[in-house]
């Protein structure tokens, strides 16, 4: 059976991206980027791994990627209505009336119903990229969490998990640090 990963960046009080969804406060550093591309690869857009050479290295990890609308809007206002061409994707949205690429999957209504049928089938593992009410929705569904850990307090924002009070136990599996202060920690569900 496949897997579901959910893949965030994090601050240290619990937000994804700041109340209009900034991310641009998370620090970067030449390593944690090394890091990350040659070891979760598909988890760029199609057109920055183009931009930094990686569109031949294979997919590691994952062959789908689900994704919420907040979380696929950034492309569609940049003009781009599929932004992970080497993965399959699902969007799961109930206010888009249908997909605006052939190569995008719509799903309007029970994503966990969806979900356990992408486990069911073959292939490698699936990413959930976001956002944080799809991640709630999806909980009981989760294998995994890469949670890149950022050194930063937000103050408010959103959360990477919107839900009602559900105590979810995952163990700690992996965990690295890098120059900039994120701590990438891996979890698998206990």
């Amino acid at each position: 059976m496949r897997e579901l990963t959910y893949y965030i960046a994090l601050t240290i009080d619990g937000f994804i991206a700041g109340p209009d969804d900034e991310v641009d406060f998370y620090p970067l550093a030449d390593d944690h980027s090394a890091y990350m591309n040659e070891h979760y690869p598909e988890m760029l857009p199609t057109h920055v791994r183009s931009a930094i050479g990686l569109d031949d290295v294979p997919n590691r990890r994952f062959d789908t990627i689900v994704m919420g609308r907040r979380t696929y809007d950034p492309a569609l206002e940049a003009g781009i209505t599929s932004p992970y061409a080497h993965l399959r994707q699902i969007v799961v949205s109930r206010s888009l009336d249908a997909s605006p690429d052939p190569a995008v999957e719509l799903v309007r209504d029970d994503p966990r119903a969806r979900l356990r049928e992408l486990k069911a089938e073959d292939g490698l593992g699936i990413y959930l990229a976001g956002g944080g009410r799809l991640a709630g929705e999806l909980l009981p569904e989760i294998d995994r969490l890469v949670v890149k850990k950022y050194p930063v307090v937000a103050g408010s924002g959103l959360a990477a998990f919107a839900t009602d009070f559900s105590p979810t136990r995952f163990a700690l599996e992996d965990a690295r640090t890098f120059s900039n202060g994120c701590a990438v920690l891996t979890y698998h569900r206990s």
